[in-house]
């Protein structure tokens, strides 16, 4: 299978690398004892049930290999931390059931309906592996069906080399954690430069740990180490960096499996044009194809008003958007400060509908700002503009109340309105002044995925890591290693 990447540079955009083949899908339940398996699926069950297709025995050569690719690929696809012997030899039929339940698991992810938390989303597209595997059986090419079956994206890869990699760190004792204590930098010199230079050498080789003074190469590969935690480049050993530095190989390593769960509930072909957000980077990027032709910072969800992970579609544009707002919101936040500062609605422009219900007005003081970009979801999130600007110039921009506020949302609403002669820059402009709320339909619809990406390869191989600020990652991992471990049960 041919792999190429987006040509994006990760601590730029802070997105993984992408590129989709496409490859069919379908989805069953484990086949019975016999090799003959009746499809059924968990995650979007067939309305009516498709021919029952048979697996031709396997050889004894064909057993054999198939053992071992089991053994090793279930490590290798980030579906448990760490091989486990099994004390029995496992039956054909045993090797059948366990081939093609992996196959579900790498291809379409690990999870099932039940592990999901409601702020996940994105679901997989159902697959069925029978077809493809009897055929590999038949025409023994098990190895190369054992191959086609990850997720076709050099972002998966990348994923699966530095788990690989971080795998390798822990087993070897992986990393001393720095002491704690004032900040340090170039021309800083004794015991903690030392225990820097080690630890910032076993992720980057280019580190020299020989030495007690902070030198200007010292002072590179900490600025190194800030962007791929994507940190502010200071070169200053702070709280911030030692907190990033810290974190357990064994903790990368769970990390960099969550998110490879995650790029297996992506379809096997991306949308063309289309929109993601790194959530947990709080950037937007805008793809043509493989070509990223439009990034912004952004701010999403605090953690307890989280962004949720999600994939919809962008089919119209609201210039001047009014600010109907939630009823927790006003609950919470908006009706105490009227009670506290009498006069608050009015000087902020809400007013209140039915006795309850709060509505800010469209105006340079709407929490929406001037556009606002709706897309169908069950979450009641869009990406909008904000008239609150100082936090994108933050390093930390997850401060939402779960909507995506955008830094430059004009030329996002220019690019998307691109080619429809009734909303050229000038007519965009024109209506923002005016000042009535005005919806502007996409002559093409455009795909948006809000993604939460934490761990992620760069073009050179460099595993860059962001911090989890919903602790997602801990909780995936952990559900992805435990259907692991039910699955090779039900297996035998």
């Amino acid at each position: 299978m041919i792999r190429s990447a987006i040509a994006v540079a990760a601590t730029a955009t802070a997105m993984p690398l992408l590129m989709a083949t496409p490859l069919a899908a379908q989805q069953v339940t484990p086949p019975p004892v016999t090799p003959t398996v009746a499809p059924a699926s968990p995650m979007a069950a067939p309305m009516l049930a498709p021919p029952v297709i048979t697996v031709p025995p396997l050889s004894d050569a064909q057993a054999t290999l198939l053992d071992k690719l089991l053994n090793s690929d279930i490590v290798a696809q980030g579906l448990k931390s760490a091989a486990t012997a099994s004390t029995t030899a496992p039956t054909k039929n045993e090797l059948v059931r366990a081939a093609l339940d992996h196959a579900r698991a790498v291809h379409a992810g690990r999870l099932s309906e039940a592990d999901f938390q409601r702020d996940w989303g994105l679901r997989p597209p159902a697959y069925d592996p029978t077809p493809a595997f009897a055929d590999a059986v038949r025409q023994d090419r098990i190895a190369a069906w054992f191959a086609s079956l990850p997720p076709p994206y050099a972002g998966y890869d990348g994923l699966r080399k530095g788990l690989q990699n971080y795998r390798s760190i822990a087993a070897a004792g992986g990393w001393s954690p720095l002491a704690s204590g004032p900040d340090f930098t170039l021309g800083a010199t004794g015991p903690r430069v030392i225990a820097l230079r080690k630890r910032l050498a076993a992720e980057d080789k280019d580190v020299s740990t020989s030495g007690d003074k902070f030198d200007a190469g010292l002072l590179d590969a900490v600025r190194r180490a800030q962007r791929r935690y994507g940190l502010n480049p200071s070169g200053i050993v702070s709280t911030q960096t030692l907190a990033a530095l810290n974190v357990s190989a064994t903790d990368r390593v769970r990390q960099i499996m969550a998110n490879m769960e995650r790029w297996r509930w992506l379809p096997q072909d991306l949308p063309r044009d289309r929109i993601q957000v790194n959530i947990a980077a709080a950037v937007l990027t805008v793809f043509d194809g493989d070509t990223p032709v439009q990034s912004m910072r952004a701010v999403t969800g605090r953690p307890g008003d989280e962004t949720p992970m999600l994939s919809s579609t962008i089919h119209s544009i609201v210039i001047n958007p009014p600010w109907n707002v939630p009823t927790s919101i006003a609950t919470k936040e908006l009706w105490p400060k009227e009670k506290a500062n009498p006069g608050y609605f009015k000087r902020n422009g809400f007013k209140v509908i039915g006795g309850t219900r709060l509505q800010q007005q469209a105006g340079d003081q709407s929490a929406l700002g001037r556009f606002k970009f709706d897309f169908a979801n069950d979450y009641s999130v869009y990406l909008h503009d904000t008239p609150s600007r100082a936090k994108f110039a933050s390093f930390s921009r997850l401060s939402s109340h779960g909507c995506v506020r955008l830094e430059k949302p004009a030329e996002l609403a220019n690019l998307l309105l691109k080619g429809d002669p009734s909303w050229t820059p000038e007519m965009v402009a024109a209506a923002v002044a005016k000042g009535d709320t005005v919806r502007a339909a996409l002559v093409k619809p455009v795909s948006v995925y809000l993604l939460y990406w934490t761990a992620f390869a760069s073009g050179n191989g460099q595993m860059n890591f962001r911090a989890d600020p919903y602790d997602w990652d801990g909780i995936l991992a952990s559900k992805v290693e435990a259907r692991t471990a039910r699955q090779t049960i039900a297996a035998r």
